[in-house]
């Protein structure tokens, strides 16, 4: 059955179309995001929403979104999804962060040259059949010094284009490396050393519990006099009350804001000021970047319900097409040992740590991860997957740890999987072969070899004679087919363990019988899905 796509906002024509073409149903409903009662009525249906801003994916939206698997934000910000809730209830949320990177830069210079040169009361007075040349005057930004907060995708490229108009450049971003900062021409410095020389500060950071606020009032106060102040990134970013005083005062020169605390925006404290200029969310308002956003929403989405590829996933790590091809057994793998551990596990874990040997070690070690966690955080809860298993641990106090090592054995590749619980350590290691099948290779320790089933029966007990036909008549004579038999022991004579892959599910009276042979320690009924 082919996947079922929901777009609840106005997208373009050619992304609902790739849609088809790639054999996705598809609904294109682009005023149905605005009703949030319809959409909670028929999100249920859809294993995907494509979006832009003006739906809103709230918990109870959410709720109601039984089969939904990816959310998908034509453009960067994601404010209008409630990521939390969506992680939790193990949906991928992906935003096109790089289809409008250019348009919302030059929309900031753009911002800028008005401030600078206060073009729109300009253009007002002149449409007013005023001529108060005398009035507008303006300065130039050649020579001056731009402060950058936030030097990523869409900062980048207004440092690069700042750089071009003649202007000293200087950025503030933690993530920013001295090495990065050469390499694009400008000078890392700290945001205190960044306030007080900048003559113009434009923003370019997302808005998050860090940045909120980060030109505060405080920090405001801090500026040079006659700065100028372009905000083209995300509202809350810049206490407003505190700017328009400081505007009021000729402390801030001007300010150019494109986007605003509360929006719609119908009523602003910054509105009507002289020298503010004002745009609707304009910053990826082009047809040329609506149109590649649009694109990119439905590539990625394709490619993620069709193929398992994750591309600019924010609660998940990104896996390429090529990785998920090369990668599927072993993600496969990793969930297989976490679903092992998880079903032999009684008692609260502690700490989980996850060894990544060979060839395995050089992949994508955060979906690995992520599927070994899903896998243990199933017996806690059936309905949890690659997405939430890292909030769930997380909200446990489960502590996760990796290690990779070169290849040490006589596997190409193997993952060891092991949990700590206040009464022991259980661990269990795992290859792929050739064939693409998963093994388990060790278990407490020994070496076995066993092809995983739907339908397993795991037991330890002392190496002694007549295990084997213990196990065997007692499954055959209540009705239970063993289709594979692994044996695994630490020395002769001492603890031995038993794997066997059968054809349905070990009823709950013969694994009593088999107890009541007394020679088990443990008797486990095991089950595996997605073998």
């Amino acid at each position: 059955m082919a996947p079922k796509v929901l777009v609840s906002d106005k997208l373009s024509e050619t992304a609902v179309q790739i849609f088809r073409d790639r054999g996705i149903d598809v609904d294109f409903m682009p005023d149905v995001g605005k009703d949030k009662v319809k959409l909670r009525e028929i999100i249920g249906q859809y294993d995907g929403l494509a979006i832009r801003s003006a739906t809103k994916v709230t918990p109870k939206i959410l709720e109601a979104a039984d089969n939904l698997k990816v959310i998908a934000r034509a453009g960067i910000g994601t404010d209008n999804i409630d990521k939390e809730a969506a992680s939790k209830k193990g949906v991928i949320v992906m935003n096109t962060p790089f289809g409008n990177m250019i348009t919302t830069a030059e929309h900031a210079i753009a911002m800028m040259f008005a401030v600078a040169r206060q073009l729109p009361e300009a253009s007002a007075s002149t449409h007013a059949g005023k001529w108060e040349k005398s009035k507008f005057m303006g300065v130039e930004v050649t020579g001056k010094t731009l402060g950058v907060i936030g030097a990523g995708n869409i900062g980048g490229i207004v440092c690069d284009r700042a750089r071009a108009l003649k202007m000293k450049v200087i950025a503030y971003d933690p993530f920013l490396s001295e090495e990065k900062a050469d390499k694009m021409g400008v000078e890392k410095v700290e945001l205190d050393d960044l306030l007080p020389r900048a003559d113009f500060i434009t923003l370019h950071v997302p808005l998050t519990d860090q940045t909120r606020n980060i030109l505060s009032r405080e920090n405001l106060a801090k500026t040079k006099k006659g700065v100028r102040i372009i905000n083209c990134a995300r509202g809350g970013l810049v206490d407003e009350e505190a700017l328009a005083e400081l505007l009021k005062s000729g402390h801030v020169a001007g300010a150019g804001f494109d986007v605003f605390s509360e929006e719609p925006a119908t009523d602003n404290v910054l509105f009507n000021l002289p020298n503010v200029v004002c745009t609707p969310h304009l910053g990826a308002a082009t047809t040329e970047a609506q149109e590649n956003v649009a694109l990119q929403v439905a590539e990625q989405m394709s490619d993620y319900l069709l193929t398992g590829a994750v591309t600019n996933a924010l609660n998940m790590p990104s896996v390429t097409a090529e990785e998920a091809k090369v990668m599927s057994p072993w993600i496969k793998l990793a969930g297989h040992l976490g679903d092992f551990i998880g079903q032999m596990t009684d008692e609260p874990i502690k700490a989980i740590n996850i060894l990544y040997d060979g060839l395995v070690s050089d992949m994508n070690l955060n979906a690995l991860t992520c599927a070994a966690v899903a896998g243990i955080m199933k017996s806690v809860n059936p309905e949890v997957n690659m997405v939430s298993a890292p909030v769930i641990a997380k909200e446990r106090g489960v502590q996760i740890s990796t290690t990779k090592q070169d290849k040490s054995g006589a596997f190409e590749g193997y993952i060891k999987l092991t949990v700590v619980t206040d009464k022991r350590e259980r661990s269990i290691g795992g290859t792929v072969f050739s064939d693409g099948k998963p093994r388990f290779i060790q278990i407490k320790g020994i070496n076995i070899d066993a092809e995983i089933g739907q339908h397993m029966l795991y037991t330890t007990n002392d190496d002694v004679p007549g295990i084997i036909g213990t196990l065997g008549q007692t499954l055959g004579g209540n009705g239970v087919n063993i289709a594979n038999f692994t044996l695994g022991r630490n020395a002769a004579g001492g603890e031995a363990i038993a794997l066997l892959y059968v054809d349905a599910r070990v009823p709950d009276e013969v694994v009593e019988k088999l107890d009541d042979t007394g020679k088990f320690q443990q008797i486990r009924p095991l089950e595996f899905s997605g073998v």
